[in-house]
């Protein structure tokens, strides 16, 4: 059975990595999300992968919603316009409500710092029941070994169970990750206490 997507939030690094692999897959992952008319809710601006996924979805008729704090509203931030539309927030958490709330499911692509508390974050709501949206790793080049295992480890020894392991969906293939993102997922069960 499927489940109606139609806006995608996608975190990923304000950086571009070392080397060109990294964007070549933002461009493929921007590109396979543009060609299905999905609508992108990212951090906005245009830097690093992240900018490089908003302007290849934008390329394909993306609509594009930018949310961005305040404080980052700035031209070293905004090389250049690729957003359809622009949302000035007055801090991070409203950024991240923003973004949540606008989208039907949740992409983590390779990025830093920011961009594991984002998946981490919206991977525990899934996990506590706070929303029954589908959340996916772009595991593009491998960059999200270390925290696959780390998750198979925390499984392993008691700390993670095997439902909420199995809720998150990790894929390095575009197009197969956003099919399964459309996939109507069994739903964790409400934890309590």
């Amino acid at each position: 059975m499927e489940r109606k997507i139609e806006s995608v939030a996608v975190f990923s690094g304000a950086s571009y990595g070392i080397g060109d692999e990294y964007g070549k897959a933002a461009e493929s992952l921007g590109n396979a999300i543009g060609k299905r008319g999905l609508t992108i809710v990212y951090g906005g601006g245009y830097c690093g992968l992240m900018g490089i996924i908003a302007e290849s979805a934008g390329l394909h008729g993306s609509r594009i919603i930018g949310v961005l704090p305040e404080a980052m509203n700035t031209p070293d931030v905004r090389l250049k316009d690729v957003e359809t539309e622009l949302m000035i927030v007055p801090d991070m958490h409203e950024r991240k409500s923003r973004m949540y709330s606008l989208s039907d499911a949740f992409i983590a692509a390779p990025g830093g710092i920011g961009t594991m508390e984002e998946l981490l974050e919206i991977y525990t709501w899934l996990q506590l029941g706070y929303h029954r949206k589908n959340v996916a790793l772009y595991n593009a080049c491998g960059y999200w070994d270390p925290l696959i295992s780390m998750i198979a480890k925390g499984t392993a020894e008691g700390f993670i169970s095997e439902s909420v392991r199995d809720a998150l969906i990790i894929e390095s293939d575009p197009e197969i990750l956003l099919d399964r993102l459309a996939e109507d997922r069994n739903p964790l069960p409400v934890k309590h206490g």
